[in-house]
């Protein structure tokens, strides 16, 4: 009797190699899980809770964003927005503050870039610009104020500059100052 199958070799009294094959399913699913998109809606990071707080629209819709300087980049920063009309979950956002100009990428699941916002920071701490598809098609306007201790003249981590800071100081460098 020929065995030709691994089951029939057990019949034939052969001796098996122990099967790994449970082992490799669990570690499989365990790569899989690494690998997969992360569950959707996004659900907010509890590092950005402190961040800065600002509120505003985007187009006709009522957002608010928290945006916070990262500590790795001295341009860049990072956070999340939601919608406060009723849509579940946050969108990512990252990007770099230079010169006044923040440029950021949003992305609604972590990896997929699915927005470009473009804007510029006023002396108030406020943040206007257009939002507009990874394409740069359907351009949206967005307009967002600085809320919560921001808004009271705490500095804002973003700029690193006083919101209020007096007109005569640099950057929010008070040792400096300009027109004289």
């Amino acid at each position: 009797m020929t065995c030709v199958i691994p089951f029939v070799l057990s019949a034939c009294g052969a001796p098996q190699p122990r099967s790994s094959a449970a082992a490799d399913a669990g570690s499989s699913r365990v790569a899989v899980r690494a690998l997969a998109p992360p569950e959707l809606p996004l659900k907010p990071n509890p590092q950005y809770a402190d961040f800065p707080l600002y509120t505003g629209t985007l187009g006709a819709r009522p957002i608010e964003m928290r945006l916070g300087a990262k500590s790795d980049d001295p341009t860049g920063v990072h956070g999340e927005y939601r919608f406060l009309d009723g849509a579940a979950g946050v969108i990512l956002v990252a990007g770099e503050l230079d010169n006044g100009t923040l440029q950021i990428e949003e992305s609604d699941d972590g990896t997929h870039i699915t927005g470009n916002w473009v804007g510029k920071v006023a002396v108030d701490g406020s943040i206007q610009g257009e939002r507009m598809n990874p394409d740069d098609s359907e351009p949206q306007s967005f307009e967002l104020q600085p809320s919560n201790a921001a808004a009271r003249g705490a500095r804002s981590p973003i700029h690193g500059a006083a919101v209020n800071a007096p007109s005569n100081h640099v950057g929010g460098v008070s040792n400096l100052t300009a027109g004289q």
